[in-house]
């Protein structure tokens, strides 16, 4: 059996919603009984955060290379970064990793391929929606995205830290995503919202939302380690 290594704890309840994903997705499509071997390195969040501040990402980077190290050590066969933001350097991370690694934004690319989407809204924090990861990824395939007001960029990004990284969902900050999503649907016709942060899904349920797609990052990275899990 194949092992996936998780660098989780970016945040805790997003990592949670991956654990819990993970073993109900395997075990639909293997219905022996059997679990899915999986090893989570828990690591801190605040560092990251401060480093991405201060635009220190080599710091980032060797950071997560560590820690992968740690999965590797312990037996992994391939990794995850459970978490979209660290994404912004991920293929430095990848080139140094001692294990293969399953990318977010490439399998999200995949999946709004899949669906023939054109153009998507992305939503995360103010580093996933002002950097080109996300971008440099999709153009290739022929998708546009686009981005909030810079002060909707503002009020998302210190939501998610200040609230969603907590495990604090509140409905009105609910309603004030979806008011936004929908002012982009208006403005943009976008075809779909990119939730571009795993703790989005948990506030942002369901897969639809203002009459467009959600796509849920963490579900369809998920999917990904599944599939190699059982391949």
């Amino acid at each position: 059996m194949k092992t996936v290594g998780i660098i989780g704890g970016i945040g805790p309840d997003s990592t949670v919603d991956y654990y819990r994903s993970l073993i109900a997705g395997y075990r639909q499509l293997r219905q022996d009984g059997s679990y899915p071997s999986i090893i989570i390195n828990s690591i801190d969040v605040t560092k990251l955060l401060a480093w991405m501040g201060a635009n220190q990402l080599s710091e980032v980077t060797n950071y997560l290379v560590d820690e992968l190290q740690k999965l590797a050590r312990a037996g992994a066969d391939f990794g995850i970064i459970a978490a979209n933001t660290p994404h912004i350097v991920f293929e430095d991370v990848q080139q140094r990793s001692s294990i293969p690694l399953i990318s977010i934004v490439e399998a999200t690319c995949a999946e709004a391929e899949k669906r023939g989407i054109g153009k998507a809204a992305l939503i995360g924090t103010r580093f996933a929606m002002q950097a080109r990861f996300y971008p440099d990824v999709f153009s290739r395939k022929g998708i546009t995205l686009v981005v909030p007001r810079e002060d909707e960029q503002n009020y998302i990004h210190e939501k998610y830290l200040g609230e969603l990284l907590k495990g604090v969902f509140l409905p009105e900050t609910r309603e004030r995503l979806l008011e936004i999503i929908e002012g982009m649907k208006q403005q943009h016709q976008i075809e779909a919202a990119i939730l571009a942060g795993t703790e989005l899904p948990l506030i942002l349920h369901g897969d639809q939302a203002c009459g467009i797609p959600l796509l849920d990052t963490t579900q369809i990275h998920v999917q990904d380690v599944v599939a190699r899990l059982l391949s």
